[in-house]
């Protein structure tokens, strides 16, 4: 493993430093946003670009590295996405911004792309779920070190923007100097979403309402608490708390999904999400009048609200949350054989985007209805979904025990390539094993 660790180094450094960058920039530009009196529509439109740029990014850029190979792909969008930021502080206007977010997206999931299948290509049947373990927390951390950059300077400032743009290109650096041949490229295999829905019903359910709160969550919860007057510093805690319980909560919650009906503990945590969404409304101090008209009252956060309560209100929220994208996963697992896994995957995440490219568009004209707290409303609308449509399949099928199945921790932006790197899958693509 360590080993493996040393000749992987030049990948991890490339993909954290790119991570900070990107924890930094979709940030930035949400609390931009609210300074430049953006509404909250054209603010959602801005942030969806990204989904929508990710999911085209994610069908071409295979075939992209198919052609040209994994370097090449890596650096011509590693500098596309540095440009993005840069055109981003010249030209401040929503419309230039979804565009921007676009060329982001599609450059983002390309370099996810050429990772994933490199560490695909160094992991053998041994180390495949150390290697996923370690790309994990690099892409949790560089994300939560991106948040705390917020107080580097002020968002009206032009040098955050900067310092985007030079992270992004320092990324490329490792990866361009490595001594190592870059692997070729292996197609991964696909199951219709027809067929994906027939052995899972719930994890497709899932999974597309996951899409539209994970989406919503990391894009608007930045605007949301800039429009309540929280400090910078209060922001970039608010997000690092977000994203750490991301992924401190999935070894527990995965260690109990392996014990029980996973659909059981499915309804756990998007019912503990939905409870934890209406303490943070209490917490931060806002009302409403009667549900459905919901006509906002207070525009002010009320200076006698606890913070801190907020604040742990939202972590809970958050670590129960982002852990039902892998568990929406092994539950689809347990129903179809181990040579399947990663197709089914690949056709989870295809659902995934698909409502994340919804998500902050349809969450923001809540905001821009009913105010910033029907932020929460709208993800207490979703696990509800999930957790009603969860407990009626459990009505109508008795869980199955597959041996080969079990909960594996996943970051939260990983590839339809990075669900080989699952230690069930049992794929080995390892250059050592292949000689033996």
């Amino acid at each position: 493993m360590i080993k493996m660790m040393k000749n992987s180094w030049a990948l991890f450094i490339g993909i954290g430093i790119m991570m900070i960058a990107h924890g930094l920039q979709g940030n930035l530009m949400g609390i931009r946003s609210v300074i430049e009196n953006f509404n909250f529509i054209a603010t959602g439109i801005m942030m969806s670009g990204y989904y929508v740029g990710y999911f085209f990014g994610s069908n071409i850029a295979p075939k992209l590295v198919s052609r040209v190979g994994h370097i090449r792909v890596f650096a011509a969008f590693a500098s596309m996405a540095s440009l993005s930021i840069l055109i981003v502080a010249a030209y401040v206007n929503p419309v230039v911004w979804t565009f921007a977010r676009f060329i982001t997206g599609m450059s983002v999931v390309s370099c996810f792309v050429v990772a994933e299948s490199w560490l695909n290509d160094r992991a053998n049947n041994r180390t495949r779920g150390k290697l996923l373990s370690v790309y994990m927390i690099i892409t949790f951390l560089g994300l939560a070190v991106g948040m705390l950059l917020l107080n580097f300077d002020s968002p009206e400032n032009y040098k955050p923007f900067i310092l985007v743009s030079i992270l992004l290109s320092i990324a490329l650096v490792p990866i361009l100097l490595t001594k190592r041949k870059a692997p070729k490229f292996k197609k991964i295999g696909t199951l219709k979403l027809k067929e994906l829905y027939k052995i899972s019903p719930l994890g497709c359910v899932s999974s597309f309402c996951t899409g539209i709160i994970h989406s919503a969550l990391f894009t608007l919860a930045a605007v949301y608490a800039a429009t309540v007057n929280f400090s910078i510093f209060e922001i970039s805690l608010l997000l690092f708390l977000i994203t750490i319980a991301g992924a401190l909560f999935q070894w527990p919650i995965g260690y109990l999904s392996d014990q029980f009906d996973r659909r059981v503990i499915i309804v756990l945590c998007t019912t503990v999400s939905a409870v934890f969404c209406v303490l943070s409304i209490f917490a931060s101090g806002h009302t409403f009048t009667s549900f459905p008209t919901m006509q906002y009252i207070n525009v002010v956060v009320d200076p006698g609200a606890d913070k801190l309560m907020f604040f742990i209100f939202v972590t809970v929220y958050a670590g129960a949350s982002l852990s039902l994208f892998p568990l929406n996963i092994a539950h689809t697992n347990d129903f179809v054989p181990k040579e399947k896994f990663v197709a089914a995957g690949g056709g989870l995440n295809f659902v995934f985007g698909m409502g994340a490219m919804g998500g902050p568009i349809i969450c923001s004209v809540f905001m821009n209805e009913y105010g910033p707290n029907s932020f929460f409303i709208f993800l207490l609308i979703f696990h509800i979904i999930i957790a009603l449509f969860a407990l009626y399949r459990i009505t109508k099928r008795k869980t199955e025990d597959n041996p080969e199945s079990t909960f594996t921790p996943l970051p939260k932006n990983i590839t339809p390539l990075g669900m080989e790197l699952d230690p069930d899958t049992g794929v080995n693509l390892s250059n050592v094993d292949k000689k033996k």
